[in-house]
């Protein structure tokens, strides 16, 4: 089982907000908190980014963080914190093994992904994703 410490993440704050919204967007049916959550913790986060509502369509409903900055970063993890919170959750479990990506990464960030991976390498026990391309 994963588990995510909403208040002690051990994540930077940019990998702990993607994570929280991707899991807050997912499928997940073993996700311990309920779709009405999720959508409200997705929901005041898009606001603090848009003056638009949130899309309705799941492949469009992905917050676009490169034009912020440690405030507005700051404001989403507090955001994510004090939702959850508001509804008695101080952690988040789930019940799935990491998947291969569903899209390739784009060129700009390709190389962002593999220092991270190198700063933050899969444990022992999780085979690293197979690419269909190499980087060049």
């Amino acid at each position: 089982m994963q588990r995510l410490d909403l208040n002690q993440p051990e994540l930077p704050d940019l990998q702990f907000v993607l994570m929280v919204v991707a899991l807050c967007t997912s499928d997940l049916d073993s996700l311990n908190a309920p779709a009405a959550i999720r959508e409200t913790v997705f929901t005041r986060c898009w606001a603090l980014l848009h003056e638009s509502p949130p899309p309705t369509q799941n492949e469009e409903r992905v917050l676009n963080l490169m034009l912020g900055d440690e405030v507005m970063l700051e404001a989403l993890v507090n955001v994510i914190r004090q939702t959850f919170e508001e509804h008695g959750f101080s952690e988040l479990t789930w019940e799935q093994l990491p998947s291969e990506p569903t899209r390739e990464s784009t060129p700009e960030v390709r190389e962002l992904v593999e220092r991270i991976q190198k700063l933050y390498p899969p444990p022992d026990d999780v085979e690293p994703p197979s690419h269909s391309s190499s980087p060049s």
